[in-house]
């Protein structure tokens, strides 16, 4: 089933619809969820709370891509749920954005709080940069990947990957000192 399909069952409140997003996207969701929060039965909660939250997203929203948009709804709240659970130790180190940290601290409070813009500019960058490139930066920090995954999934080997996002990172950071925002 195709996700104009998909939708249009949710806008005629079918929960079948539910069904096709879990047999289509389940997977993927799932993944998303556990390369954060490297727990399943919470990933397995995250993907639920998406299933809800696209139920109560959809109408009035008419997302496209569609996939791209429970992709985001996954991230955030298996995010949110990480914080939540992280909140007494304070420490999210372990997640793969702390790597950008070093390109990202020079920030200055308006940038910090216009997340937006700056996610329109890293955006702009990954345009400007090469599909190879751009898909190892995507799967290590909007999917998580652990690298070992990334080099199996590319045919780089895992010191090619590192060097490939340490790269990517640099061009970043001259990037955005070249836009002001550094």
């Amino acid at each position: 089933m195709d996700d104009r399909q998909i939708i249009d069952m949710l806008f005629k409140r079918s929960e079948l619809a539910l069904k096709e997003i879990s047999a289509k996207y389940g997977k993927l969701l799932f993944r998303i969820a556990d390369n954060i929060l490297h727990c399943k039965e919470d990933s397995r909660e995250s993907v639920n709370d998406t299933y809800l939250a696209v139920w109560n997203t959809i109408p009035p929203n008419n997302p496209d891509p569609f996939a791209a948009f429970i992709c985001r709804i996954t991230r955030n709240i298996s995010l949110k749920r990480l914080r939540s659970k992280t909140a007494l130790k304070r420490s999210v180190a372990d997640l793969p954005l702390a790597e950008l940290e070093d390109e990202l601290k020079d920030l200055s409070f308006e940038e910090k709080i216009d997340a937006r813009a700056l996610g329109r500019l890293i955006d702009r960058f990954l345009d400007s940069v090469d599909e190879e490139s751009r898909v190892i930066f995507l799967k290590r920090y909007w999917f998580n990947d652990e690298i070992e995954e990334i080099a199996k999934s590319t045919g780089l080997s895992e010191s090619n990957v590192y060097q490939k996002l340490s790269r990517t990172r640099k061009r970043l950071r001259k990037y955005l000192e070249k836009e002001g925002v550094l």
